[in-house]
């Protein structure tokens, strides 16, 4: 259920209705956007039955939420959520770009990665320390060292840094050294994960499982928002069909489709998509056009040699080609991307 507050309402108002709400068993997520604020009952509207709401000093109106995922529902907020990332801003009208390798391989070639991409126009600088492979054979990451690395990556050009998470157990040491938390797509509903990263406070992106629907991952981003954290991205990263002449089919309806049914922003990684380089660019810039906030792209200085999905890496200078064609993509749609 979503209370509306009016807007000349005090603080200790405000407060007065969460108590009233908390008091019937109910617990209370409170959201200030622009012009209103809105309170959040998440449970059983049931007990709300002996309280009038409508009564309560400072209400304006009560509506319903009818969808199972309440507080991540554009029902509930009707602005589009902007996350603050050291000073980058998501869901804004600015176009924002997350690059990097794959994986963290060494010192030298993170650093001449993240200056690269960041010369190109990209704000937040990625690369996986702990990596989930579908072989236990493969290259797993470097772990805790490889966060250490991203770390003076972050301190060597002032990038932002995102990495996955994989294990529950993992999450304090991962939020010492990131800025924002990837959720990967096999981890989409590892549900204790969800409800760690919800407490950790930190911006948290999740990616579409493999064979998600909408709803599946828009429930579990509401397992995130459950434990007090909304600083929460959604990424599209295609989904597996009868299809095999790409990875993954990327799902481009559903960017528009959830620009209806949440506030969330929405990013595209296009490389996991594709699993071939020379189809990063055409998605992409699809993928601008459709209205994603942001994109994921994988960028190695020697693909060739990568440790880890260098078949979708694209090299440092075709990157900052594609970024160039963006900007164009971005304008014609009403976005901006980073001049360079």
């Amino acid at each position: 259920m979503i209370i509306v507050i009016k807007r000349d309402a005090t603080p200790e108002v405000i407060e007065h209705v969460a108590e009233k709400i908390k008091g019937a068993g109910l617990a209370v997520h409170i959201s200030k956007g622009k012009e209103r604020t809105i309170i959040g009952a998440i449970g059983d509207e049931a007990l709300l039955a002996s309280i009038s709401l409508e009564a309560l000093p400072g209400v304006e109106s009560v509506m319903p939420i009818l969808k199972p995922y309440k507080l991540v529902s554009r029902e509930f907020r009707k602005e589009g959520t902007v996350i603050d990332v050291n000073g980058v801003k998501i869901g804004d009208c600015e176009l924002q770009v997350i690059a990097g390798p794959c994986s963290v391989e060494s010192k030298e070639s993170l650093i001449s990665c993240a200056k690269q991409v960041q010369a190109a126009g990209a704000k937040i600088l990625r690369g996986g320390a702990f990596k989930p492979r579908t072989s236990p054979y493969d290259f797993q990451g470097l772990g805790v060292e490889g966060l250490k690395l991203l770390a003076e990556a972050r301190k060597a050009t002032g990038l932002p840094i995102i990495s996955e998470l994989m294990d529950p157990r993992d999450t304090d040491v991962v939020c010492q050294y990131v800025d924002i938390v990837q959720i990967g797509a096999r981890n989409m509903q590892n549900f204790r994960l969800l409800m760690e990263v919800g407490k950790a406070k930190k911006p948290v992106l999740l990616k579409r499982g493999l064979s998600a629907t909408i709803k599946e991952v828009l429930m579990s981003a509401e397992y995130i928002a459950s434990q007090g954290n909304s600083q929460i991205i959604l990424c599209e990263r295609g989904i597996r069909t009868f299809e095999t002449a790409t990875r993954s089919t990327l799902d481009l309806s559903a960017v528009p489709v959830l620009k209806e049914e949440t506030h969330l922003p929405i990013f595209i990684d296009p490389s996991h998509s594709a699993g071939r380089w020379n189809l990063v660019a055409p998605l992409a810039k699809a993928a601008v056009a459709v209205g994603a906030d942001g994109l994921m792209i994988e960028v190695h200085p020697d693909p060739e040699n990568a440790l880890c999905d260098g078949a979708q890496s694209l090299k440092p200078s075709k990157f900052a080609a594609l970024m160039d064609e963006i900007r164009l993509v971005a304008a014609s749609v009403g976005r901006t991307l980073a001049a360079v």
